[in-house]
């Protein structure tokens, strides 16, 4: 392999391609292991992490103060910081998804045609599987394991913001591979942070590269959706919207928008705009704007809702387009669901909705004219998250309606191909 250390743009186009290369070789045998096998290295991987959280805590300390120096914000540096319980949590994760049930080979769908032949559709894996992500290091383990266990093998390009904890993540899940005998190639890990090693995954590292996953902020988004020569599954911002309709228990309101709000404000799951029934406004209003600021939450209001909680700041027409991933929030008082739907089909991103109410009829209609990947209702947008789904964890949430939407776990990372079995049969 080249030095990571003297890159040129040449060198790092043949660094990209030998990556691929030797994924695609990994990814054959990869396709055709044994579940048994594949959870084996996903255990060891997750006793490895237990085992060299000290390891993993001294890489982070690194990245924490490099990214101060480096003025990172707040909520970056919450995304970058690893501690005890997250190393964890991402060990809880792997052990989770081994014990998922396997997709590849499960039959979707079967039928008999009237001519005799019996026709199935199978999951497969999709085959290589890129993933660009920035400051979270936790996405190297997630990303990882679910890839594995979907019998794709995977090229990991993390940020150099990360770039000591995302290594040291890196080999707990190579000495997983090792003591389940899978080829080390399966996981791979960009070691360079030159940006011209994002473009050659862009370019399909010589069609060794089957889809791309970006995990990040909006630049890195764009620019992939933009410049990929393969297909992406991503999302392009998370402008989450809380609705609270008239009909909403009081306390249930407050207690969901603060959680929506402030539990992790830099995730891609926290609320950013708060929408109020008009009719609730002198019921519920109030309350839940004071708790949020109780919470440490920024209110941007439009006139009405200034009206009636005055130290909110004037929320201009930027703040509805806005995902802030800090403590700051938009609201705005709307006529009943239909104007709340229309504000939201304008200005979201068709990441996750959220709606609080009691009534039946405002609920569905909600659910049924809202096109967003992820819909709830009487729990916090926070749940978008494909461990909160039981999906073991997620590579990333998905707003295209191609192929994968939502959070993209392990059936996502698969594709399908068809069975047909007769018996001598021949078309006329």
């Amino acid at each position: 392999m080249l030095k990571a250390h003297k890159h040129t743009g040449e060198n790092v186009a043949a660094l990209m391609a030998d990556l691929g290369a030797r994924a695609r070789a990994a990814a054959r045998p990869l396709a055709v292991a044994a579940p048994e096998t594949k959870n084996a290295a996903l255990l060891a991987m997750a006793e490895a992490l237990v085992a060299r959280e000290g390891e993993i805590l001294a890489a982070n300390a690194k990245d924490m103060e490099k990214g101060r120096a480096a003025g990172l914000s707040a909520s970056l540096i919450d995304r970058l910081k690893l501690d005890g319980q997250r190393i964890a949590a991402m060990a809880d994760g792997i052990r989770a998804i081994a014990g998922l049930d396997d997709p590849v080979g499960s039959v979707i769908a079967e039928w008999d045609r009237p001519n005799g032949l019996h026709i199935e559709r199978v999951r497969t894996p999709l085959g290589v599987i890129g993933v660009i992500y920035e400051s979270r290091p936790n996405v190297t383990a997630d990303a990882g394991a679910l890839c594995l266990k979907a019998g794709n093998a995977v090229i990991l390009r993390g940020g150099s913001d990360s770039a000591h904890s995302s290594a040291a993540i890196h080999a707990c899940l190579v000495e997983g591979l090792q003591k389940a005998g899978l080829p080390e190639d399966a996981i791979q890990r960009v070691p360079v942070t030159d940006r011209a090693a994002v473009g050659e995954m862009l370019k399909g590292l010589n069609g060794n590269l089957d889809v791309i996953v970006p995990r990040g902020g909006k630049s890195l988004v764009e620019r992939v959706q933009s410049e990929a020569r393969v297909p992406v599954f991503a999302h392009l911002e998370g402008i989450c919207h809380l609705y609270i309709d008239k009909s909403a228990k009081l306390d249930m309101a407050v207690s969901i928008a603060v959680n929506a709000k402030m539990r992790r404000t830099g995730i891609c799951g926290a609320a950013e705009t708060l929408l109020v029934d008009r009719t609730a406004a002198d019921t519920h209003l109030v309350l839940v704007l004071e708790a949020l600021a109780a919470a440490g939450c920024e209110i941007r209001g439009d006139e009405a809702v200034h009206a009636r909680f005055p130290s909110a700041k004037p929320a201009s027409e930027e703040d509805w387009h806005t995902e802030y991933l800090d403590a700051i929030i938009s609201v705005k008082l709307v006529e009943g669901v239909a104007d709340a739907i229309s504000h939201i089909e304008t200005y979201s991103s068709h990441h996750t909705e959220g709606i609080v109410a009691e009534d039946a009829a405002a609920v569905e209609r909600f659910f049924n004219e809202i096109d967003s990947a992820i819909l709830l209702h009487n729990a916090s947008t926070q749940f978008a998250d494909g461990g909160e789904f039981g999906m073991g964890a997620e590579i990333g949430i998905a707003t295209g309606k191609m192929h994968a939407r939502g959070p993209v776990g392990v059936e996502q990372l698969t594709s399908f191909k068809y069975r047909v079995r007769g018996t001598g049969q021949t078309r006329p």
